[in-house]
């Protein structure tokens, strides 16, 4: 039986968030597998999979801070925003210059109200936006809060062909969970007047974990390992060491006296150092919201 704990997973490119899961289920012996906030087929980099009784972190780990690697591409939209799509027409980009494109930038940064794109996960009507989508049906989505609070414009190329100039551009967008990097793309293009769309994608951190201590599939097949439980938590949410008497009645789903580690979640830990719980905070009472060590287990 697998070990409980998180996997942080190198996604290849051209694999689905679901097949990495399949694999992963497989390597590790066990069906209990679910991954923190899904990548796009084409995007690469850190993918965060719970295992065991670490499944019950990734609805929390899912909200946080996520940090890319993205090329945008100016002078060309495409139906999906991203290199995948069907192309729009050409636009030549040849009078953007530098200035306008970090302008552009800069004012996509903080709180922005951002539509997804039409081939997105977003239930309209109770369907999916992406099998609207495929069946050839526009939808209307609704602008959404999001922060982004990095878009730093890196490399800026221009490529020139018989059509005229188009714009590659590296970027390294920090942002919130929900924050679509395609939509990014296709804003930019779109406020410089000459369409955008996003042509590479990799992941390099969600939270705490980050890409260098992330593991390639072919890895994991030489030796399954994960991170585990109690190192996971910690990483991710602030400890708090409870007492004998805290520790059993969290074990039993019962409230106990707040500490002073702010709202939560936070990380509950037993006097011999295991998890045995996250917990959110009142100003009357700590509160578990997952318990990893029920009592009796």
């Amino acid at each position: 039986m697998a070990d409980n704990g998180v996997v942080i997973v190198d996604k290849p490119a051209d694999w689905t968030s679901h097949d990495v899961v399949a694999r992963v289920r497989r390597l590790a012996g066990t069906r209990k597998v679910g991954h923190a906030g899904t990548l796009d087929p084409m995007a690469t980099g850190v993918l965060v999979l719970g295992i065991e009784k670490g499944t019950k972190l990734l609805g929390h780990l899912a909200l946080t801070e996520k940090v890319y690697e993205a090329t945008l591409r100016l002078g060309l939209a495409t139906t999906t925003d991203d290199a995948e799509g069907e192309l729009g027409p050409r636009v030549d980009a040849a009078q953007v210059d530098d200035e306008r494109i970090r302008a552009g930038a800069a004012a996509l940064t903080g709180t922005i109200e951002q539509v997804p794109p039409q081939v997105s996960a977003i239930k309209v009507n109770g369907k999916r936006a992406y099998k609207s989508a495929r069946a050839g049906e526009t939808v209307e989505l609704k602008a959404r809060p999001v922060t982004v609070s990095e878009f730093a414009v890196g490399d800026i190329r221009r490529v020139v062909d018989a059509e005229g100039t188009m714009i590659d551009i590296d970027a390294r967008v920090t942002c919130s969970s929900g924050t679509y990097i395609r939509a990014l793309a296709r804003d930019l293009g779109a406020a410089l007047g000459v369409g955008g769309h996003l042509t590479a994608l990799r992941r390099t951190r969600v939270g705490p974990y980050d890409v260098s201590q992330a593991r390639t599939l072919d890895q994991l097949a030489e030796e399954f390992t994960a991170l585990p439980l109690a190192q996971a938590v910690a990483a991710a949410f602030p400890v708090r060491v409870l007492n004998e008497a805290e520790t059993r009645k969290i074990a039993h789903g019962n409230r106990i006296a707040p500490g002073e580690l702010g709202a939560g979640p936070i990380g509950l830990f037993a006097p011999d150092g295991t998890v045995v719980a996250l917990a959110e905070d009142t100003a009357r009472y700590s509160k578990p919201i997952v318990v990893f060590e029920p009592a009796g287990s």
